[in-house]
């Protein structure tokens, strides 16, 4: 046999786990015709001639609209990859794995999926309000593809991972919520499929329980089964996924390494958000908050060590005499610091006419993640909110740890530690010591005779 005809040695590549080739998602929308007529005459109309009016009402014609949830959307998913989704609400995430679960069918295009598939989408779904959680088990998991000699296998095991023993024989109707999707997810987690799809709905358990869920699908994704994860938790995607798929305007923006799209996203999110709110009560406009470095340069990014400047720019129709203003930096794991004017006792005299008030937090020692910047204003009373405590700005701190005398075996692991460090020093029984603080590196600080 000449070399030519000898067979090959090259393994033939599994098929992928998911094929979508230009998907697509089409659906109508009714929008009554407005009244051209105006609110007067639709009321004369209505004390003249109650009856003709009623009936012309309801002759009105719906203007329909066509609406495309989803748009030439094409993707491979390989078996044994954990894929993330994001992107902002309405962007056709879920409309996608509605699809992928065979819910609802596309309009144009079509998919491939290669191997049993468990799909959790919404809280609840499959259960029968009047059966108790433990008929719910057998009903949720046979509708999932689970036999009856499966489910009695695993019964155990399910209710102890959803925690809900107690009320075991309770109908699902008196569950909380919180009850609802850890049943749910634990009934879906042990049908142990090739393919997990898992929407948001994560988002309803306690932390105790997110953190569970998150450690079963870690599970799912080292055993080398195929796990597509939506979720607005940008740290889960991070530590969960390998590769991320960014949805826009139902069509796909980016995909690639997971570290890379969640980056790019939240860099999206901190420039295009324009934060503005008015309280005609008091007659005050925040018409934007801005973050700036300490160049004066307005940024989304920032480097441990440098100045963080909030600034706020507002507009008050009326004089607003001695208003509390606090602001709060928050990371992944929670709050980080705060500025308080209800505790440190300065505030301006009064608001009145255009202006703008800043917030210069020196030297942040906050680790490479990303943050939120979050407000509230209060009336010179405490008791009364002018703006309510809500997000007004994003931002991340980038860097190499290494240039600020970090070098630890596991510098990969900053992203999920605590983002504040004060400086501290360790002292070894040798009586050796060793410093520790984000002071920005030499080499970054200019020099002031310059």
């Amino acid at each position: 046999m000449s070399d030519a005809e000898a067979p090959s040695t090259t393994p033939a590549m599994p098929d992928p786990a998911i094929t979508i080739e230009n998907l697509g998602k089409r659906y109508t929308i009714g929008h009554q015709r407005a009244n051209v007529d105006g609110l007067r005459h639709a009321i004369e109309g209505a004390i003249r001639n109650p009856l003709a009016w009623l009936r012309s009402s309801r002759q009105k014609k719906l203007q329909h609209v066509d609406f495309w949830a989803l748009k030439d959307v094409s993707l491979q998913i390989q078996q044994g990859e954990v894929v993330g989704i994001i992107g902002r609400n309405g962007a056709g995430k879920s409309t996608l794995l509605k699809i992928l679960s065979r819910i609802t069918i596309p309009t144009e295009g079509r998919f491939r999926i290669n191997g049993r598939t468990a799909s959790l989408l919404e809280v609840g779904t499959g259960f029968h309000q009047e059966l108790t959680g433990r008929e719910n088990i057998f009903l949720n998991g046979a509708i999932l593809g689970m036999t009856r000699a499966e489910i009695i296998r695993k019964f155990d095991e399910i209710v102890e991972f959803s925690g809900v023993e107690e009320f075991l024989d309770t109908p699902v109707k008196r569950y909380s919520s919180g009850m609802y999707v850890r049943l749910a997810f634990a009934v879906a987690a042990h049908l142990e499929p090739e393919i997990l799809i898992v929407d948001e709905v994560l988002a309803v358990g306690d932390a105790a329980f997110q953190k569970k869920c998150l450690g079963k699908m870690g599970s799912f994704a080292q055993s080398g089964r195929t796990v597509l994860f939506v979720s607005h938790n940008m740290e889960a995607i991070r530590t969960l996924c390998q590769r991320c798929v960014w949805m826009k305007d139902g069509r796909l923006h980016k995909d690639g390494k997971a570290d890379e799209i969640v980056e790019a996203y939240f860099n999206s999110i901190s420039s295009e958000q324009s934060f503005s709110c008015s309280n005609p009560d008091y007659g005050l406009t925040i018409q934007k908050v801005v973050l700036r470095n300490d160049r004066g340069e307005e940024s989304g990014q920032f480097r441990p060590g440098e100045d963080l400047i909030v600034e706020i720019s507002y507009d008050a129709h009326k004089c607003i005499e001695k208003p509390i203003i606090a602001l709060g930096v928050l990371g992944v794991n929670g709050s980080c610091f705060t500025s308080n004017m209800l505790l440190d006792g300065h505030r301006p005299d009064f608001l009145n006419g255009v202006g703008k008030i800043t917030c210069t937090f020196r030297s942040i020692p906050l680790l490479p993640q990303n943050y939120t910047v979050k407000m509230i204003i209060r009336s010179a009373n405490v008791k009364d909110l002018i703006v309510n405590y809500q997000e007004v700005a994003g931002f991340s701190v980038v860097g190499d740890l290494a240039e600020y005398g970090y070098k630890g075996e596991f510098l990969t692991f900053a992203r999920h530690s605590t983002p504040v460090v004060v400086p501290y020093e360790w002292r070894f029984p040798d009586g050796t010591t060793a410093a520790v603080a984000l002071n920005r590196p030499t080499a970054l600080v200019a020099d002031p005779r310059t």
